[in-house]
């Protein structure tokens, strides 16, 4: 016990400092959205699962990310097997078959499997170090990760399934892979995409790319949500309107505004310096990330930190670029903010794995 307590001197407490700011404006936020509701009973649960998730983050500081690292393979399976049970017997709710139901509350395998996928490719890269130069071993990482991505998509989380390439791709990036293999990867993704359009995706998916080309197109029906998002992030100008104050949000002309849209009714509330504090304190978090990718002690440590970082990073950039019209709507939640247990647990799980990464740099230096 007393040699926990050693590391804790340890801690990259900058990044912890900065989490704590952006679980508390997050709980804010969502206590003032539920307001317009009526009932508390979301900020309570996501004040559960904020518990649930420090607890997970103190866990995953102290836990050696090589041993997490080795029993990846097991994991692996565990949430193939939840991703293939949902679609199969999964119930389906708001349109898709995401959750599995345990007691009152219930888990989103999606979400999890994005620690699952980045764990295993960093586990990957880091025992074969230079061989990631050619095909066969570059197959072999997308295959990792496109396995559970197509499972996802059938479900469908079509935004979800982009996260977890997008974190093989990021990882990928930070790689030591030759600018030859990327120029080729590049191209063969923007074919797939056109085959993406044609063939695979369904007529509301291409729906939400159309409207965000052209919100006209359905100003009342699909393109609603986006267009009051706008008006919202808006009408607080500077200073914002207050907790509690919002008139798109209280008055629930902002649909999804606790999940998706809660950028845009935080926005609202709390003003262009409130906004642009918070995105000060995610441009802080990311360095800190960065930093502490690049000082790892070793490349499984850098895959690790370079993969939380890409994760938190898309979720950010999607969520926000949905809220103010510059991304289609996926349903991506905002970090800390959005309710949403699975994806905070996720996101403090991420953390926690970096910080155990920052912990052992450390004490290599120390």
């Amino acid at each position: 016990m007393l040699s926990i307590f050693r590391k804790f001197k340890y801690f990259d407490l900058p990044m912890l400092i900065c989490l704590l700011l952006l679980t508390a404006a997050g709980l804010s936020i969502l206590y003032s959205t539920s307001l317009a509701n009526g009932s508390t009973s979301v900020f309570w649960r996501q004040a559960f699962f904020l518990g649930a998730g420090a607890a997970a983050y103190l866990f995953f500081s102290f836990f050696d990310y090589h041993t997490l690292a080795k029993t990846n393979k097991i994991l692996y399976v565990v949430f193939i097997i939840l991703l293939v049970y949902l679609l199969i017997f999964g119930s389906v709710v708001r349109g898709g078959k995401r959750w599995i139901n345990i007691g009152f509350f219930g888990i989103q395998p999606a979400e999890f499997v994005k620690i699952v996928v980045i764990l295993g490719l960093a586990r990957l890269l880091y025992l074969k170090r230079g061989q990631i130069n050619s095909w066969n071993r570059i197959a072999w990482s997308f295959a990792y990760a496109a396995l559970p991505a197509a499972l996802i998509v059938k479900e469908p989380d079509l935004g979800s399934a982009l996260v977890v390439l997008g974190i093989w791709a990021g990882i990928l990036l930070i790689s030591p892979i030759k600018k030859k293999f990327l120029a080729i990867l590049f191209i063969v993704f923007l074919a797939a995409g056109g085959v993406t359009w044609k063939y695979l995706l369904q007529d509301f998916q291409k729906a939400r790319v159309m409207v965000f080309l052209n919100p006209e197109l359905d100003p009342k029906g699909k393109g609603y949500n986006v267009k009051q998002a706008i008006i919202a992030v808006g009408s607080g100008q500077l200073l914002g309107r207050g907790l509690g104050g919002g008139m798109q949000g209280q008055h629930k002309f902002l649909p999804e505004q606790q999940t998706d849209f809660i950028f845009a009714a935080g926005g609202e509330e709390i003003g262009f310096i409130g906004t642009l504090t918070l995105l000060a304190l995610y441009y802080f978090l990311f360095t800190r990330l960065l930093k502490i990718m690049r000082k790892a002690k070793d490349d499984l440590g850098m895959y690790i930190a370079g993969g939380v970082f890409f994760l938190l990073f898309s979720h950010v950039i999607i969520n926000i670029g949905m809220n103010i019209g510059l991304l289609p709507v996926t349903g991506i939640p905002l970090p800390f903010f959005s309710a949403g247990g699975s994806s905070l647990i996720v996101a403090l799980i991420g953390l926690g794995i970096a910080q155990n990464v920052a912990m052992q740099s450390k004490i290599l230096r120390f």
